[in-house]
């Protein structure tokens, strides 16, 4: 009997110690289906069979980074959301769902939600916004052009800030208006929401991102097209009374 209590012991001993390293060595049995009625976690990520993350759903308090290939970077701006995050095959983020909505202290409004799809290796081609504060409510759609990442990635425009800071006040403007001209930035090229005078608007922007044309319905109903030229100014309107 005492051979046999030693030999039960020594078998729960070893069985254990598989199991340990079967959880430290990340060894993987067969996929199994789970049916919950609910859960409630922190993050979930939504890995591919080599371990590549594809979508991750997660709180404010565990919320990622951005992904470039795999690579993990900071992103301190992100630390007051929650969401889900959009992974392609290589690794890079290609868009997301974030929000946030809270009062501050002083009683302020801090609020928001962006759903943004993006182009490959490139920031958002599409957003669909909202942004809400004391001030002002802003809902809209945004449709960017983008540039091919070859021509200019992200880590351009990173680069292309720090440039700019390094520079005089008076020649950040050219220096930015240069990157446009050569088509390294993006430009939103339409716009159709609501504005800070609560009209409702439809703005058609050329490849600089400037405003050339405005269908436009005012607060008080008043209905309008503008077209305007390469400075602002508005060369011709027409109303129902033209």
């Amino acid at each position: 009997m005492s051979q046999l209590r030693t030999f039960l012991a020594g078998a729960t001993t070893m069985a254990a110690a598989l199991a340990a390293v079967v959880t430290l060595t990340g060894a993987k049995g067969p996929a199994r289906i789970e049916t919950f009625d609910e859960i409630t976690v922190g993050r979930i990520n939504i890995v591919e069979p080599d371990g590549t993350k594809r979508i991750i759903v997660s709180n404010k308090a565990r919320f990622p980074g951005d992904f470039l290939q795999g690579k993990e970077g900071a992103r301190p701006d992100r630390r007051s959301f929650a969401g889900m995050l959009f992974i392609n095959e290589e690794g890079t983020e290609n868009g997301g769902l974030i929000q946030k909505g809270s009062i501050g202290p002083d009683g302020k409004i801090s609020s928001g939600l962006s759903l943004t799809f993006d182009r490959f290796r490139q920031d958002q081609a599409l957003q669909l916004m909202n942004n809400d504060s004391a001030e002002h409510q802003m809902t809209g759609i945004k449709i960017n052009d983008v540039p091919y990442y070859g021509l200019s990635s992200l880590e351009d425009g990173r680069r292309f800030r720090e440039e700019s800071r390094k520079l005089p006040e008076a020649e950040r403007r050219a220096y930015w208006d240069k990157l446009a001209d050569g088509g390294r930035l993006m430009q939103n090229r339409v716009w159709l929401g609501n504005t800070a005078e609560k009209a409702s608007s439809l703005q058609l922007k050329d490849a600089q991102g400037r405003v050339r044309m405005m269908l436009l319905v005012s607060a008080d109903g008043k209905a309008e097209i503008q077209m305007l030229d390469e400075q602002g100014k508005v060369t011709k309107s027409i109303t129902p009374g033209t």
